[in-house]
């Protein structure tokens, strides 16, 4: 059975001309059973306990103004929080960094969320084939604006909608991105803070 990979290389010529917009693949995210259970597996490591103690050290150092690794970037704006990290300047394999892209997904799924989509897109840049995975969240709040008009901060936003990005080029791991963009209307309440979601994503008590 053909790769992911040989069944990009085989559309190579189409690719060339594709964009961000105009895909050569746009498709959902499925994984089969081997890849679940080595995911499964890959759960009770302590490589994923190291990733997330790396990630929650990185942050502390942002929080408090100090340099922090190169790997590891924050975003802090009014309505958008978030992290990148360049896998390509660590040692992690692929494997590892495509588990814990789904896990990201997991850990937010039980902290009352949905998933909108879970998409893969594959296209050209000038220089490489970008593959996008992303994972899409958005907190269980259908139920609130079905039943119609709410008072000022009656909308519960939780920690706002939640974006989990990992991208890829020529099928290398480069970086993973995770953003959480809240609403500043005023049919929202307050969301929560970011801290509480880096703590909450890490299975850490606050």
């Amino acid at each position: 059975m053909a790769t992911f990979w040989q069944k990009i290389t085989k559309l190579f010529a189409e690719a060339e001309n594709s964009t961000p917009s105009d895909p050569a693949v746009h498709e959902m995210i499925e994984r089969d059973e081997a890849e679940l259970t080595d995911y499964a597996r890959w759960k009770n490591t302590l490589a994923r306990r190291r990733l997330f103690d790396w990630l929650t050290d990185q942050y502390a150092l942002f929080q408090s103004g100090v340099s922090g690794d190169r790997a590891v970037d924050f975003l802090n704006t009014p309505s958008s929080k978030g992290f990148v990290i360049h896998f390509n300047e660590t040692q992690y394999t692929k494997v590892e960094i495509t588990h814990f892209f789904h896990y990201l997904k997991e850990r937010v799924l039980e902290l009352n969320y949905r998933t909108q989509i879970s998409d893969r897109r594959v296209f050209s840049r000038a220089d490489w084939v970008e593959t996008q995975e992303r994972h899409y969240l958005k907190p269980r709040t259908r139920k609130q604006r079905l039943a119609g008009p709410v008072a000022r901060g009656g909308l519960e936003q939780k920690f706002g909608n939640i974006s989990i990005e990992l991208e890829l080029r020529d099928d290398l791991p480069w970086n993973l991105r995770l953003r959480a963009t809240t609403y500043q209307d005023a049919q929202y309440s307050e969301p929560e803070s970011f801290r509480a979601l880096m703590v909450a994503l890490a299975g850490t008590s606050d």
